[in-house]
């Protein structure tokens, strides 16, 4: 009667309580899971981008160590070609 009326709903009413427990747990258990997996895609999202800043600053710096090895070269010629040229007019002279 009465009695297993109350037991009933007593019951039924725990039942429902531990299943929306079981549904908060199962969000936040999915909530912490994204986190997760958003902060590992922004950890390696940041090293790729450290990496090609790497690699960009690399290729930075051997372009500009290639263009002063360039003039360098150019100077060599240009004196060399100086040179030449007061040697051809000392003999013409001389």
């Amino acid at each position: 009667g009465l009695v297993s009326c109350i037991v009933y709903c007593l019951q039924s009413q725990e039942a429902q309580i531990l299943k929306q427990l079981a549904e908060k747990r199962e969000h936040e258990r999915e909530v912490l899971q994204k986190a997760v997996e958003e902060n590992n895609n922004f950890s390696r999202t940041a090293e790729e981008k450290l990496i090609l800043k790497m690699e960009l600053n690399k290729e930075n710096r051997e372009a500009h160590l290639a263009a002063l090895m360039e003039r360098l070269r150019e100077r060599e010629r240009h004196a060399t070609e100086v040179r030449r040229n007061k040697e051809l007019r000392e003999e013409i002279s001389g």
